[in-house]
């Protein structure tokens, strides 16, 4: 099924836009991991969602091989090499017992749980049903997916805080669903075209909680601002200084 072709305008765009948009969504952590190089640690920061996202690319991957789809596969094999990346950056600088953990989880999903499914694929079902099933598969994982910041749309309405919830992300991950929904119903696969509409749903309400919760911390720190300039001269001075000690450092 090969789509990069002038007989399918709408088709192509849409692909090569989801192509794009996913570049975008997946590059996002970029400065996460400049940052880990420059403080040579990994601090709180956790490996399963790369381990789970290189998975996720290379499932895509076989499902692009079986159907042909050109524009599946140049996104996902990208994506896996930008997860490689991230994830050998982490082992690199993560302390003894993380590292363990994310090489043991490397090999019981990426090779164990992959390898098993590509035997069973090959030895065990028809051809022609390789693409169905893997499709099926494929569709299940990616709304797993979708659904997992359900955990960080819990943390931002009850702290009332977007602070682990970037804008940027949200908005490129609900333009990538827009794009590959459009792409999966033009190509009439419903195995692309599914997982998107809970991908578009629920960065619709990232989207909207960030609007609602945006200034939260802003008029927060005004009100406390405010309560400080009634305070004398000394008194204000002291807690000022105690602020300036606490204030966040600008990520670079």
């Amino acid at each position: 099924m090969l789509v990069i072709t002038i007989e399918n305008p709408a088709l192509t765009c849409a692909g090569l836009l989801g192509n794009l948009l996913s570049a975008m969504v997946v590059l996002a952590p970029v400065p996460t991991f400049y940052r880990i190089y420059k403080k040579k640690s990994t601090e709180s920061f956790h490996s399963v969602p790369y381990v789970v996202g290189l998975f996720s690319a290379t499932m895509w991957v076989y499902y692009g091989i079986l159907t042909a789809d050109v524009l599946l596969l140049t996104i996902n094999i990208a994506v896996c090499f930008i997860e490689v990346v991230y994830l050998f950056i982490f082992l690199l600088y993560a302390p003894a017992k993380s590292r363990t953990f994310t090489t043991k989880l490397i090999v019981l999903i990426n090779l164990g749980v992959f390898g098993c499914l590509l035997l069973v694929s090959n030895l065990f079902i028809k051809e022609s049903r390789r693409a169905q099933i893997t499709g099926g598969i494929c569709a299940s994982f990616a709304v797993s997916v979708f659904v997992a910041p359900l955990s960080i749309i819990r943390l931002v309405i009850r702290t009332k805080s977007v602070e682990y919830m970037p804008f940027s992300l949200s908005f490129f991950l609900t333009l990538s669903a827009i794009a590959w929904f459009s792409y999966g119903m033009l190509l009439r696969d419903l195995f692309v075209a599914v997982p998107n509409v809970f991908g578009f749903l629920f960065g619709i309400t990232q989207i909207i909680l960030y609007l609602i919760y945006m200034n939260y911390n802003k008029d927060e720190s005004k009100a406390k601002l405010g309560s400080l300039q009634e305070l004398p001269e000394k008194k204000s001075s002291s807690a000022q200084g105690e602020a300036g000690d606490r204030a966040p450092v600008a990520e670079v």
